[in-house]
């Protein structure tokens, strides 16, 4: 078994907190929550609404996946996190399931969290599989 790779991806956005972009053991490759923040301006506020913010997470998770020569054709897993779930978990799906064609959908678990760093609506992690 050898040692897990620790990743930190250039063109990703800067983490809020102490993690790796990503960590891969044996293949597999753990990609940690995106935000919807700006790669290139820490400082930007965060997008209005949603749908916005989702698509800006899913931006983030494929620049993250692409730094490490892959894409959302490997994810296998997807973990979403919703501060206001009942209001919208319709148009978060919406956003999400347009990155994914219908007959390769990751599993997935989605939850509601009373918040999020820099109180953002929505927040995503991935699993990913190198071929």
């Amino acid at each position: 078994m050898s040692a897990p790779l620790f990743h930190m991806i250039a063109a990703a956005p800067t983490p809020v907190a102490p993690f790796s972009h990503a960590v891969e053991a044996e293949g597999w490759v753990f990609v940690t929550g995106q935000m919807p923040t700006d790669a290139e301006d820490d400082a930007a506020p965060l997008p209005e609404g949603v749908e916005a913010q989702t698509r800006k997470v899913m931006e983030n998770l494929k620049l993250v996946l692409q730094g490490l020569g892959l894409g959302l054709e490997h994810v296998v897993v997807a973990r979403v996190f919703l501060t206001r779930f009942k209001e919208d978990y319709a148009a978060m799906n919406r956003t999400y399931a347009s990155y994914f064609p219908p007959e390769r959908l990751p599993a997935r678990t989605c939850v509601g969290v009373t918040g999020l760093a820099r109180d953002a609506l929505v927040e995503i992690d991935l699993i990913a599989r190198r071929p």
